[in-house]
Order: structure tokens, then C-alpha cells, then sequence
């Protein structure tokens, strides 16, 4: 089994790069492989409502960066982390735009993966972005596990999250649940088959 974690900080070796860490070390324990995908200081443009990738249902988008790249990891694993600093209350602009378009592009490809999102924060605006990259996952029906506090630790310059014990350890168990769940599916299969999904009705407010 195998977690893929999307940066996205534009800080390499940062702080949200140690707090992955923390996760990673919990699920390389119990035998589950880890990498980290360094989005956040790579040149990616924003969604532009093109819908190709719905059209052609290839799992791609007809721009040419590394998206394509990133979401064929994440299709790949059996669990993905989500990770950004706050910017502005907010998720860092260009993990935003990564998001944007590899969410719309492998659709139900990522359904029932195991998957959870993680933030770093100078000292406000962790809750308002938590909830923004739980979005993503909830849109997908993915199987989000928990700790026993919201996903955020604290920490400006590089190195400073250590200092946050309390975060050090949400990080922790959340690697450690993460780790369970994703067992738990695997030895489920062939036994208790995953609950059949469909395509979603879309609706607007006009209609």
C-alpha cells in the first residue's frame, strides 16, 4: 500500500514538508510506502473551465504541466494527503489551482481512497483552509480519517512546527488512523464489496 502527500508549500524542507514527515513515519511503521509530491513551487495554471477532461473522460488535462503527472500518483494510491500553508485565510495559490484541476480531471477514480489534509499556520485562518482541502475529498467520497483535533500545527519560520507538541502529535495519530483504515479496507476486499456509486446530477440555482 502506498500514500502519495501533495505540498503545497513552495518552501521545500518547510514546515509543511516536517509536518508530512511526522505522518510519514507513523505509516512507514506499519509497512505502508510514503512520498511526497512537492507541489507548491512548480508553475501550474488554474482550471479553465474547458471541461476536456470531462468530455474525453480520459483522466487528464489538456494543459501541459505536471498535473497530469500528479494525478496519475494519485490515482495510483491507496491514500492521499493534502497539505498547505495558510495564505490569506486560504489555500496557497498554486496547490489551489492543482487542486482545481486534478479533482475535475480523475473524478471517480479517486472514489473510497483513504485520504486526509493537513495545514500549517503562522496563528490564524488553520480552520477556514483545513476545511477548504476537506472539501476536495468530500466531493469524491473518500474515506477521510481523523485525530483527535483538527489538522493544523503552528509554526512561521522553517523549523518552528517543532516546537508545537501538541501538533507534533495530532500528526502523529492522524498517521497512525490513517495507517488502520487503509488495512482495514485492504482486508475487506473480496469480502465486503465497496458500496456502488453513479454519476452525479448536476444542478444549478436556475434550474
Amino acid at each position: 500500500m502506498k500514500v502519495t502527500a501533495f505540498n503545497g508549500s513552495p518552501r521545500k524542507g518547510g514546515n509543511c514538508e516536517i509536518a508530512l514527515n511526522y505522518i510519514g513515519e507513523e505509516l512507514k511503521k506499519e509497512g505502508i510506502e510514503f512520498e511526497i509530491v512537492q507541489v507548491g513551487n512548480q508553475m501550474v495554471r488554474g482550471c479553465l473551465a474547458c471541461y476536456k477532461c470531462l468530455e474525453t473522460g480520459s483522466g487528464h488535462c489538456i494543459q501541459k504541466d505536471k498535473v497530469n503527472e500528479w494525478i496519475d500518483k494519485m490515482v495510483q494510491s491507496d491514500g492521499i494527503l493534502l497539505a498547505s500553508p495558510v495564505y490569506y485565510g486560504g489555500i496557497a495559490g498554486t496547490m489551489k489551482c492543482f487542486l482545481d484541476r486534478a479533482f475535475l480531471a480523475a473524478g471517480n477514480k479517486l472514489h473510497h481512497k483513504v485520504g486526509a489534509a493537513i495545514v500549517t499556520a503562522r496563528r490564524s485562518g488553520a480552520l477556514e483552509t483545513f476545511q477548504q482541502l476537506n472539501a476536495y475529498l468530500n466531493t469524491m467520497e473518500m474515506i477521510i480519517p481523523t485525530a483527535d483535533y483538527w489538522n493544523n500545527i503552528h509554526g512561521l519560520n522553517i523549523g518552528e512546527v517543532k516546537e508545537d507538541i501538541e501538533g507534533i502529535e495530532v500528526m502523529q495519530k492522524l498517521g497512525r488512523n490513517m495507517a488502520w483504515i487503509m488495512k482495514v479496507i485492504e482486508a475487506s476486499k473480496g469480502k465486503i464489496d465497496p458500496p456502488q456509486t453513479g454519476q452525479r446530477t448536476m444542478t444549478n440555482f436556475v434550474r
